[in-house]
């Protein structure tokens, strides 16, 4: 423990780590969900308070960040009424907004506190299914705590039973920690980007500090140490912490491998690391100076290296300051202030309540359906008894497979064994079906984009890009249409086995973006 921290007491921190050891023990084999059929869960993905310490489960259950499985039925929202931030970023620039973008900094509409609370109560009347309100934004929500505590409290006595979190960078966490329990905030995340001042200094220019501007090395190893006193604080008062990390490839790649050591010392419940973005048109420093974000491979590549660490979030979707709705998607447009004045709002927590309960019968039916897939999986007989393969799924939520291939903005990736299906990642990609018809241009960056999976899983999919998949060395599949997605990507592993056994097809190890192998009896050619 460094000495700026050495007034939080070892037994204090002990004590709130506690609550959460039992977790991280059992994320030791990789992140959300990788212990498949073994009755154990991380991070309550697929477990209940058998798995854990009953408090926690009550914390994560329905989080759709703090749990893999709850992304799928559970909402969350983020109210922008925290603009000022105190440090910058290589990797950020809060002036830039388009409707169409999803980017952490981003928003359309900044907000008073009371207009965020009657934001928030119009949502959760119309979406009964939103668990969680965050304050992320769009500058630090920490920076304006006035605003943030106010728009908490607030909330706290108008709408109990919405979970509360915040995302802050950690510069002005030690000091604001009390304020953070006072209002029963339970879930906090904490962008950590470093653990070394030398690679801080690459990534933060400067910071402001003690009403002076820092800079260079000072200034990340300020950051450094509030964010590790802040953490280690957290911790000993049992408020779950979740670490964002970007991916820089050349500057913090290799780096975040100790980031993710050191914070599971300090107590962090998960550590999500995301991919740099860094299109010239966002104007960041890192964009305008062609600092390039990683591929997918490069991601779960790091991702894969920290598995034994601290718990890893694998389903981010590096939502905007203002995302309304599911992971994956954005409904802020339906709730601008001037649809909000017209609408009637009726916050009925009974009705919530109620549909919350549907919402766990049938999430309880994707657990049942998942277990019975296992169980035929480990009873089946195949070749490779210890393979392993990418399936990309196509969904709009509820943990199935129920999109059509066309209309998916993004495809969710799976790794699926004998011992389960666990979700790695997701990859975006564009918009297929425009207008009612296929653009067969974008067909090359789509199968770029799951070109290092063995099959697709989607409810429809059309002649050309079935075709344009087969010859690629990607399966399209729809027969498992609208089935559980772990289910069905079973399903379908237990018959490509059996059909690799039966000499109809030849398995092909799958890497990134080379000449594919063709794998089907019908000749598809090879593709690169």
């Amino acid at each position: 423990m460094s000495d700026t921290t050495a007034f939080v007491s070892i037994e204090g921190l002990k004590k709130g780590r506690q609550a959460v050891s039992q977790i991280l023990e059992t994320a030791a084999g990789g992140g959300c969900g990788s212990t498949g059929g073994s009755g154990k869960a991380s991070c309550g993905s697929s477990g209940g308070p058998d798995d854990m310490p009953q408090e926690i489960w009550d914390k994560v259950k329905n989080h759709p960040c703090y749990s893999e499985e709850a992304h799928h039925h559970y909402a969350r929202m983020h109210v922008a009424v925290a603009p000022a931030c105190n440090i910058q970023c290589n990797y950020c620039n809060r002036k830039y907004d388009c409707s169409n973008e999803s980017r952490p900094g981003v928003v359309s509409q900044k907000l008073t506190p009371e207009q965020a609370v009657k934001k928030v109560l119009a949502v959760a009347s119309e979406i009964p299914q939103m668990t969680v309100l965050g304050i992320a934004g769009p500058g630090d929500a920490l920076a304006n705590p006035k605003k943030t505590f106010e728009t908490f409290r607030m909330l706290q006595e108008q709408a109990p039973d919405i979970k509360l979190c915040l995302s802050t960078n950690g510069l002005a966490l030690p000091q604001m920690v009390d304020e953070i329990c006072k209002y029963n905030i339970d879930h906090v995340t904490i962008t950590i980007n470093m653990v070394d001042p030398l690679v801080g200094e690459k990534i933060y220019p400067w910071i402001f500090w003690d009403h002076r501007r820092v800079t260079g090395l000072e200034a990340a190893t300020i950051l450094h140490q509030q964010q590790m006193k802040g953490l280690e604080m957290l911790t000993a008062r049992g408020v779950l912490t979740k670490i964002n990390s970007v991916l820089i490839p050349g500057i913090n790649d290799d780096h975040l491998i100790e980031v993710n050591r050191e914070v599971k010392k300090r107590g962090a419940f998960l550590h999500n690391i995301m991919p740099l973005i860094s299109e010239p048109e966002h104007g960041t420093y890192f964009g305008l100076n062609g600092q390039r974000g990683p591929s997918a491979q490069e991601l779960k590549a790091v991702q894969d290296a920290c598995m034994g660490g601290a718990n890893l979030m694998r389903h981010c979707r590096q939502c905007r300051a203002d995302a309304v709705g599911l992971l994956g998607e954005d409904r802020s447009d339906e709730f601008t202030l001037d649809k909000i004045e017209e609408m009637e709002i009726v916050y009925d927590l009974d009705k919530r309540r109620a549909y919350q309960q549907g919402v766990e019968t049938e999430r309880q039916a994707q657990h049942a359906a998942k277990e019975a897939a296992l169980a035929a999986a480990a009873a089946a007989d195949g070749v490779d008894e210890d393979m392993k393969v990418l399936v990309a799924v196509a969904t709009e939520g509820h943990g199935k497979v129920n999109q059509h291939f066309g209309h998916a903005t993004e495809f969710q990736i799976y790794e699926v064994s004998k011992a389960g299906a666990v979700f790695v990642g997701h990859r975006r990609v564009d918009l297929y079906c425009q207008g009612g018809f296929g653009e067969d241009e974008q067909l090359p960056s789509i199968v770029n984009a799951i070109n290092d999976c063995h099959a697709v899983l989607v409810s429809k999919i059309g002649a050309c890009p079935r075709d344009e998949l087969k010859a690629a060395g990607i399966e399209p599949v729809d027969q498992y249409a609208h089935e559980f997605i772990e289910k069905a990507a079973l399903d379908w592993f237990g018959d490509y086995r059996r059909r690799i056994a039966g000499g109809e097809i030849t398995h092909q190890p799958r890497g990134d973006a080379r000449i594919r192998q063709g794998a089907y009896t019908g000749g598809a050619e090879a593709a690169a």
